[in-house]
C-alpha cells in the first residue's frame, strides 16, 4: 500500500487542470507499465487512458472510472507533498480517486479474472463537466459497450470508510448559463436615447429567483444562483448599452433540467425584447445528473456487505455536479460515495487532502464489485 500512497502524493504534487493533464497521463501509463493490461488506449477525449483487463474466458463488462484532473485553486497547506504550482491543485481528492483505480490494476494483475473483462478509465476535464462526453464521442471509444459502470467520489463531513449509495439521482443535473443583453449606449445625461439593460438584469434576477425551490425532496427542486454580472464600463458619462449576467442552475433530475432550461430561456428572451435589447444564451459547464441503476446499486451494496463496510443509504440526492452522469445516461451504472472524515476539510477548499488511508477501503470494493457482476 505504500506504494499507492507514495504515488497518491506525486501525483497531489504535480497537478493539472482540465485539459493539460499531459504529465498526469504519463504519470499513470508508468505505473501501468508495471502491472500490463491486456490493452492500453491512449488519449481518449484528450488525456483519457483505458486500461483493458481480461479474463481467462469470456463473460460480461465493468468499467471503473476515476478523473485525471486538478483545480485552479492556490493550496495552503505546508506538507511535503503539497502542490509545485501556484493557483493549482488537487483539491476534490482525484489524485486519491487515481490512486484507488491503479490499486486496483495493481490487483487486477495479481489476482487474474477467471472470466469477463475490467476497463479502468482515467477521464480527464472533468472538473468542466465535458471529460466524460468527450470520452463518449472519441471515436476510440465506440465499440466499449461495458454491461455496468461505476465511479466513487470521496466524501468529507462522512466516516471514514463509510460506503453511501443511492438509487435514482445520486449527484444533481448542474449547468451554467450565460446572458448577453446588447442595447444602445448613450451619454449618462440622455440616458432616453440608448437602450440600457440594467432594468432588464435586474428583472431576470428577480423572475430566476422566483423559480427557485429548494426542497431536494421534490420533483420541482430548482436552485438558481447567481455568479457574475457585469455591465458597461467605469465610465460615469456613459450609459452602459451592453450588459452580462451569469448563473448556476441544479435541478435533481435531467428530465426536469431539460425543462428548467427551456423556461429560463424563453424567459430571458421576453424580457430582453420587452425593453428592447438583443438576446444571447449560451450554456457551459454542463454537468448531467448521475442517475443510478437499481442493479448497479444493488452489485454495490452486496460488495459492501461482503466486506463489512459501513453501508448508509442517502435519501436526497448531492447538490454537486460530476459528469459520470454522462455514463449513466448511456450505460447501466451508478457512483458511490466514500466517506472521507468528519473533520476533513470540504472539497474545493484550498486546505483539503484526500485521506490515504481510505485508498485501501476504495481498491477493496471495487475489486469486490468486480467479482459480483462478473461472477468471477
Amino acid at each position: 500500500m505504500e506504494e499507492l500512497i507514495q504515488f497518491r502524493k506525486e501525483l497531489h504534487r504535480y497537478p493539472e487542470i482540465s485539459g493539460k493533464e499531459t504529465k498526469t497521463a504519463q504519470r499513470i501509463l508508468d505505473f501501468l507499465s508495471k502491472y500490463k493490461p491486456n490493452e492500453v488506449i491512449t488519449h481518449l477525449g484528450g488525456e483519457g487512458i483505458l486500461a483493458v483487463y481480461q479474463g481467462k474466458k469470456e463473460g460480461k463488462t465493468v468499467l471503473f472510472r476515476c478523473e485525471l484532473d486538478a483545480l485552479p485553486i492556490t493550496e495552503i497547506n505546508t506538507f511535503e507533498h503539497q502542490s509545485v504550482y501556484s493557483g493549482v491543485s488537487h483539491k476534490c481528492g482525484h489524485d486519491g480517486h487515481m490512486a484507488i483505480v491503479c490499486g486496483l490494476a495493481k490487483e487486477l494483475y495479481e489476482n487474474p479474472l477467471n472470466k469477463g473483462t475490467v476497463l479502468l478509465l482515467f477521464q480527464p476535464s472533468e472538473e468542466e463537466g465535458n471529460g466524460a462526453k468527450n470520452v463518449l464521442e472519441d471515436s476510440k471509444f465506440k465499440n466499449i459497450h461495458p454491461d455496468f459502470a461505476f465511479a466513487l467520489h470521496n466524501l468529507p463531513g462522512y466516516s471514514k470508510h463509510q460506503i453511501v449509495v443511492k438509487e435514482g439521482t445520486f449527484t444533481c443535473a448542474v449547468h451554467s448559463i450565460i446572458i448577453q443583453l446588447n442595447g444602445k449606449t448613450a451619454h449618462a445625461g440622455e440616458p432616453e436615447k440608448g437602450i440600457n439593460p440594467a432594468l432588464a438584469i435586474a428583472q431576470i434576477i428577480n423572475h430566476f429567483n422566483a423559480k427557485i425551490n429548494t426542497d431536494v425532496f421534490s420533483n420541482a427542486y430548482c436552485l438558481i444562483t447567481p455568479i457574475h454580472i457585469t455591465m458597461g464600463e467605469k465610465a460615469y458619462g456613459v450609459s452602459a448599452g451592453y450588459g452580462e449576467v451569469h448563473f448556476t442552475v441544479r435541478s435533481n433530475s435531467n428530465l426536469n433540467m431539460k425543462k428548467i432550461a427551456e423556461d429560463l430561456e424563453d424567459e430571458t428572451h421576453a424580457i430582453a425584447t420587452s425593453f428592447g435589447l438583443k438576446s444571447q444564451i449560451h450554456w457551459t459547464q454542463s454537468f448531467q445528473a448521475n442517475e443510478n441503476d437499481p442493479k448497479a446499486v444493488q452489485y454495490i451494496k452486496k460488495a459492501a456487505t461482503t466486506l463489512g463496510n459501513n453501508l448508509i443509504e442517502k435519501e436526497v440526492p448531492f447538490t454537486f455536479g460530476e459528469d459520470f452522469g454522462w455514463f449513466t445516461q448511456k450505460f447501466k451504472g451508478a457512483m458511490l460515495g466514500l466517506g472521507a472524515g468528519e473533520a476533513t476539510p470540504a472539497l474545493h477548499n484550498p486546505d483539503y487532502d484526500f485521506p490515504d488511508d481510505i485508498i485501501p477501503t476504495g481498491i477493496q470494493l471495487f475489486y469486490q464489485i468486480t467479482k459480483e457482476v462478473l461472477d468471477a
